[in-house]
């Protein structure tokens, strides 16, 4: 089985390590920069889970001619969709898979119409992961999980040979029977995790430790919720629970990428995750005031990173 993987940051980087490390046939479609470092240093992933090093990783920049793939994993960012799409279209074949590994929903369409709704799977993850000054993947997450799946559901047998070309990496990378709704739930997170760390410019820990920290995540969770629900998403009665205890069981020092990103002045997912929720919100004439504040501190973020503050 052939998979490329679209990026080798902390996503794609982990995961098609792993893959790799394997033995599954791996290659990396990176932008020059990254081919580059790639080429001088390899691909090293730091992990609590044991480090890895690939010397010469598989790699190719978009346009050259590499035949299609059995299985494209995309790990960019949402705004880069447009051009992510682009630069692995060469790559798609008449049967091929691909599986995103994005967070939120506003990909899913745009991707189906590019790619026929038939190839494009489901699919999340669960990892904290970042790359360091040297362009090392840090992964510092117990949980380093990878889930795909058949959007409506069930399965099929494409996706059990994909699970068990899967299976030997260090990590998980299981099917779902319901991706529709592990996506909706790590969508819910996520754009609550994000939304509060951001917000508050703070890891976990003293979120929690603050007067009403723990109040106004539920709070920021159970807005996300009205929205979703009013969307008709196939969400569980006690999420919000649930990820209140995920929360509360966050490491200390745990923190969203998306604040990471800041912290580095880099783009956001602002649009994608809260901005997409927000636009639902007012359509349906919900209130959502917590949301508003989050998103609007990201837009904020987003205007001094254009001036260069």
């Amino acid at each position: 089985m052939k998979v490329l993987v679209l990026g080798a940051g902390g996503i794609g980087g982990y995961f098609g390590g792993r893959l790799a490390e394997s033995g599954v046939d791996v290659t990396f479609l990176v932008r020059e920069r990254r081919y580059k470092q790639l080429q001088e240093r390899g691909l090293r992933v730091l992990s609590i889970h044991g480090d890895l090093h690939l010397e010469r990783p598989q790699m190719i920049q978009a346009g050259e001619a590499a035949g299609s793939f059995d299985v494209v994993l995309l790990s960019n960012k949402a705004y880069t969709l447009a051009e992510s799409m682009d630069a692995i279209a060469p790559y798609v074949g008449d049967d091929t898979i691909v599986i995103p590994l994005l967070n939120g929903m506003a990909h899913m369409e745009p991707l189906r119409d590019r790619f026929g709704r038939e190839r494009v799977l489901g699919g999340l993850c669960f990892i904290e992961t970042t790359l360091n000054a040297e362009g090392d993947v840090v992964q510092t997450s117990p949980i380093h999980d990878a889930v795909f799946g058949e959007w409506e559901g069930g399965k099929s047998e494409r996706v059990e040979r994909l699970e068990q070309a899967f299976s030997k990496i260090n990590g998980t990378m299981r099917a779902s029977n319901n991706i529709q709704r592990e996506a909706w739930h790590k969508y819910l997170f996520i754009a609550t995790f994000s939304g509060i760390t951001t917000l508050m410019n703070s890891a976990v820990g003293p979120i929690r430790e603050s007067a009403y920290g723990v109040e106004l995540t539920r709070q920021l969770a159970e807005e996300i919720v009205s929205v979703m629900q009013a969307l008709e998403a196939p969400i569980k009665p006690d999420i919000v629970e649930k990820q209140m205890e995920t929360f509360q069981n966050q490491r200390p020092q745990a923190k969203s990428s998306m604040l990471r990103d800041m912290e580095k002045g880099l783009p956001v997912e602002a649009d994608h995750l809260q901005g997409y929720l927000l636009k639902h919100a007012e359509q349906k004439g919900l209130s959502t005031p917590l949301l508003k504040v989050v998103y609007n501190n990201l837009k904020v973020y987003e205007q001094k990173r254009a001036a260069g503050k």
